[in-house]
């Protein structure tokens, strides 16, 4: 009789995992039921799978309650068409745990969390600690570390992570992989016969990601631009490299139109551009003005946005 799948062996995230937007109004609320059509528009667009309440969503400047509700109403709005990853990272490891708690409760398919900012794990094992404690929350639920040191401060050899916590860490099934160290990612790949899944989360270097082993992608552009992507994986797969890295010089292309234009909340503006309105973002992200949009949707359009960005 085969053995019952312990979490971490289950789940396998593959192909573009959207990391989905907060919708807000202009008080500053959460705006919950603009999340549905969000969804549904991110689903048609051809994501395989949603991360929430990460850097996109604006997680860190949610208050619990209100990540809470995100992720209910993401996981009531996905009703089990893709994968949904809710992360739960704080810098109180007791409200990280709290969040992992609720995320099983609410039938979330996988947690994914992000280390104390403020004070800093400061040895591996200490971070390893902080994980374990985390994840304890939800016993059922795979768990994927997210590792993005430029924004957290924290930066561990991810291998090390892995050989060493999966003994603390029982539902422990991979990393979004949101460095540019390629070369860690790739032992990563390669670490213990290929046993986790590590999703690269740069979206403006997936190309450098697939040829490194990535077994799935994380990232903002994937709500509204997930058609170019699914060509560049098309392309590599088929071994046309030429096609590939001209279609991932045009993702570098609408980032930099995108950011550019609009900073930060220009990637929420851009959701519009899709018939996906997102409405503004919370301080301190700044939301783009009329002007910037406009500005956006030109720059956009002569790069031949509205030609591929559509499902």
């Amino acid at each position: 009789m085969p053995s019952k799948k312990l979490p971490s062996e289950s789940l396998p995230l593959r192909g573009l995992v959207a990391a989905t937007f907060t919708p807000f109004r202009a008080d500053g609320t959460i705006n919950l039921p603009r999340i549905k059509p969000v969804i549904d528009a991110v689903i048609a667009q051809g994501a395989t799978g949603l991360y929430v309440c990460g850097s996109t969503g604006e997680g860190p400047l949610l208050s619990t309650a209100e990540r809470m509700l995100v992720a209910e109403a993401t996981v009531k709005a996905a009703a089990g068409r893709v994968p949904v990853v809710i992360q739960v990272g704080h810098n109180s490891i007791v409200e990280a745990r709290g969040l992992a708690v609720h995320a099983q409760r609410i039938g979330a398919d996988a947690i994914s969390a992000t280390p104390p900012g403020y004070f800093k794990p400061d040895s591996l094992d200490n971070f390893i600690a902080c994980i374990a404690h985390i994840t304890s929350g939800a016993p059922k639920l795979p768990f994927y570390y997210y590792n993005i040191p430029i924004l957290s401060g924290v930066r561990f050899d991810m291998v090390d992570f892995l050989r060493k916590g999966s003994a603390r860490i029982p539902t422990l099934r991979g990393i979004k992989f949101s460095d540019s160290h390629l070369h860690e990612m790739l032992a990563c790949v390669e670490f213990d016969g290929g046993r986790y899944d590590i999703l690269f989360g740069v979206d403006e270097m997936l190309l450098g990601g697939l040829a490194f082993g990535a077994r799935g992608a994380v990232g903002s552009t994937y709500n509204f631009a997930a058609p170019l992507y699914l060509k560049i994986i098309a392309a590599f797969d088929r071994g046309d490299l030429a096609e590939a890295r001209r279609l991932q010089s045009l993702s570098v292309a609408m980032v930099r139109i995108i950011v550019g234009v609009g900073g930060r909340g220009g990637l929420k503006a851009a959701m519009a551009l899709v018939g996906a309105e997102c409405g503004f973002s919370r301080l301190p992200t700044v939301t783009c003005t009329p002007g910037q949009r406009a500005q956006m949707k030109k720059e956009l359009a002569a790069l031949g946005f509205f030609d591929w960005a559509r499902p």
